[in-house]
């Protein structure tokens, strides 16, 4: 199965600073793609823990002793870890993007090129779909969602446009979807707005930002001091949260300080600035062009 190229592969890899018979983690195991280079370098004794909710990835399992594959959204990292009693572990990778497969799998309903049912469920055993949201949701909640999660800026007159649609007709293809949003599409920016579209009712489906507050918390727990956590994000909610966490350990970014006005900081940033990926991978493959990768240490 055709899965995607990874993304920053050695720069993800190389923050993780794999010295031989480590415990690793790959909260994000798709393809498979990073896993084969983390365990690449991996001595005998290493292990490594992929997480992935897809059951297409499962497919992609790769056969070997040092290599576990656990069947699960990474919100729950930690309870699998203890199940399996490896903590503290040693590095967690978390690569955040949608992946090749799913977006070239029309009938998955994440791509703006492929007609489909509008379902967007990463986990196909998830009970909310695209549809529920844009057939179901109120329209305040809807207009929440365009504005927070697709950063629509005229999300209002988008909303009003669905609500006005499934007034008649019910939206169940991904193809109704792009009609309704192109009325909506300001001057010459059709695909970057669908996209934005789709983004929104994808991570609103999957619940995506609440998972990805969860998986940073309990990576701080997971990790010994000095573990390493290397994260690619795709969109500026992703980075943001990313960002303020490893800054300042809290999601809004402000520093806590105790009562001697030290920083409680959990982690430290080993890149301050985000590493992006290179001319030469950009031609290789355009859907890394938004990608970010932040590397830090537990303190």
């Amino acid at each position: 199965m055709s899965y995607h190229n990874p993304v920053l592969l050695q720069e993800s890899v190389d923050g993780m600073e794999i010295k031989g018979d480590e415990v690793v983690v790959d909260v994000t195991f798709g393809g498979g793609g990073h896993s084969k280079e983390i365990l690449s370098r991996l001595g005998k004794k290493g292990k490594l823990f992929g997480f992935d909710q897809d059951e297409d990835a499962v497919q992609n399992s790769i056969d070997d002793a040092r290599f576990v594959l656990v069947k699960q959204n990474f919100r729950y990292l930690k309870n699998y870890l203890k199940l399996y009693k490896v903590i503290p572990v040693d590095a967690v990778l978390a690569d955040l993007g949608v992946s090749s497969h799913q977006f070239d799998e029309g009938s998955r309903g994440f791509s703006i090129r492929f007609e489909g049912p509008l379902d967007m469920r990463m986990n196909k055993n998830g009970k909310l779909t695209a549809a529920q949201v844009v057939n179901e949701y109120d329209e305040k909640k809807l207009l929440w969602i365009f504005r927070n999660y697709g950063e629509v800026n005229n999300a209002k007159r988008l909303v009003e446009e669905l609500m006005s649609y499934r007034a008649g007709t019910k939206i169940t293809t991904t193809q109704q979807l792009i009609e309704i949003a192109q009325t909506c599409v300001p001057g010459k920016m059709r695909n970057k707005y669908l996209a934005q579209v789709f983004q929104a009712l994808r991570i609103e489906v999957n619940d995506e930002m609440n998972a990805l507050r969860e998986l940073l918390e309990q990576s701080y727990e997971v990790l010994k001091p000095g573990g390493r956590l290397s994260v690619i994000t795709y969109h500026s909610l992703e980075d943001r949260l990313v960002k303020n966490f490893i800054k300042s350990g809290k999601f809004e970014g402000e520093v806590e300080k105790d009562f001697f006005g030290n920083p409680q900081l959990k982690f430290k940033a080993v890149n301050r600035k985000p590493i992006t990926p290179s001319e030469e991978e950009l031609q290789l493959n355009n859907r890394a062009r938004s990608a970010k990768l932040r590397i830090a240490e537990k303190i």
